[in-house]
């Protein structure tokens, strides 16, 4: 992992500021309104005491979990964003004005974000951090990386750890729709700073993991829409009957291209076979088979032949300004140990895994770290991306040395 170290120095001007808490105040209730409408959403209060700051770390489940936060919290939070939401124009001038989210870089040890967070906390702030990272594909928590206990540490807040659940249920990361269901949210503990000292990093970090630990792969309520399997595609792209293959989504079938069969999903998120026994209940059991299949795998063995191949557009993200489209059509050809777009052809651009560090974004976005230059690819909405992210920490976990490790990105 490269270490983002920039050493300019912070503007003069404070990053909290009394004006932030002006614009809670206007938008406090129509968010609650909002997100009890839109997502059946019960926002517990926050019972501890609104006058002290807190670092608040929550498990990310939906698009819309900062909203849960500023209706439990009376008081303003600076989450942190990552580069590509801060990287959109206008909208995130707007958005830096209005929150002042504290951006930081995937793929890197982003030093200046370390920084700003100690600032914040420094001028008075609460602050918000996902440790996973990412949203969860499956419904149960993402790996949480044990850096979390000492960034907890140097920031030296109350730790809030803040509850999601049901949220996957609603808005699971690979769909386009809200469904109708119960999701909760609250802050289920204060870790104050006594116990924290009290504490080794290994102790505070499994605190940390078990107490945003969420399994959604159970039958508790129904979440229902007409469209409950669309874009399941994002995620699926090993069959279990074929292996590596290619899957198509449409209102509540996932069908196999390759072999044809045909899966349901079910409001109460299960899965179940078309006229056969499919082997996994729920999505956790599907990914976390595609992660063994992942890991079983060499990648010296795709070094001639593509794995798989995609129509994309191919984008540059000038970070923290905007993005820029450098070819509307273009394809995406993913091997064992690189990435290469339009193959073949005279502009042909070879992202080797050696150099071009790869993240996944949104529901399906890629992000490839290439010298200076930070490339965005996009594919239509049926466009998986998950693979190419694990076949780079596939490779990379072997590239490292250490090819018994099934951390695969996500």
């Amino acid at each position: 992992m490269a270490v983002e170290n920039d050493k300019t120095t912070p503007e003069e001007k404070p990053w909290v500021r009394k004006y932030h808490r002006a614009i809670l105040n206007l938008v406090y209730y129509p968010g609650k309104i909002y997100t009890m409408l839109k997502c059946h959403a019960r926002m517990d209060p926050f019972k501890g005491d609104p006058k002290r700051q807190y670092l608040i770390l929550y498990n990310h489940q939906t698009d819309y979990d900062q909203l849960f936060m500023g209706v439990s919290f009376k008081f303003p939070i600076y989450h942190l964003a990552m580069e590509d939401i801060l990287s959109n124009g206008r909208i995130s001038d707007f958005l830096r004005w209005a929150v002042a989210p504290i951006p930081i870089k995937k793929q890197t040890l982003d030093l200046k974000a370390i920084r700003q967070c100690i600032r914040v906390a420094k001028e008075g702030g609460s602050l918000s951090i996902a440790p996973e990272g990412h949203r969860t594909y499956s419904g149960q928590t993402c790996y949480i990386n044990p850096s979390i206990s000492k960034l907890a540490r140097m920031i030296g807040l109350p730790i809030v750890l803040y509850r999601i659940e049901g949220g996957y249920g609603m808005q699971p990361r690979w769909s386009n729709v809200v469904r109708k269901g119960p999701v909760h949210a609250y802050a289920s503990r204060i870790i104050e700073p006594e116990e924290i000292k009290a504490m080794s990093n290994d102790e505070l970090y499994k605190t940390i993991c078990d107490g945003l630990w969420e399994d959604e792969a159970k039958v508790d309520y129904d979440y229902k829409s007409k469209k409950t399997a669309e874009f399941f595609d994002r995620v699926a792209y090993i069959c279990p009957k074929c292996g590596l293959s290619r899957f198509m989504s449409r209102d509540d079938i996932i069908r196999c291209t390759t072999c044809g069969q045909e899966i349901r999903y079910l409001p109460s998120k299960e899965l179940e076979g078309v006229g056969f026994q499919f082997p996994f209940r729920f999505a956790a059991n599907w990914v976390q088979f595609q992660n063994d299949f992942i890991n079983r795998l060499n990648p010296a063995n795709f070094l001639d032949k593509p794995v798989f191949t995609d129509d994309i557009s191919l984008l540059q993200v000038i970070l923290y300004k905007r993005k820029e489209v450098l070819r509307e059509t273009a394809s995406i050809a993913l091997y064992g140990d690189r990435i290469v777009i339009d193959e073949g052809k005279p502009n042909e651009l070879l992202l080797s895994f050696s150099d071009s560090p790869v993240t996944l974004l949104g529901k399906n976005r890629l992000n490839i770290y290439h010298e200076d230059k930070v490339y965005q690819i996009k594919g239509d909405f049926h466009f998986n991306a998950l693979k190419y992210l694990n076949f780079y920490n596939r490779w990379k976990n072997i590239a490292q040395g250490t090819p018994e490790a099934t951390f695969l990105g996500m």
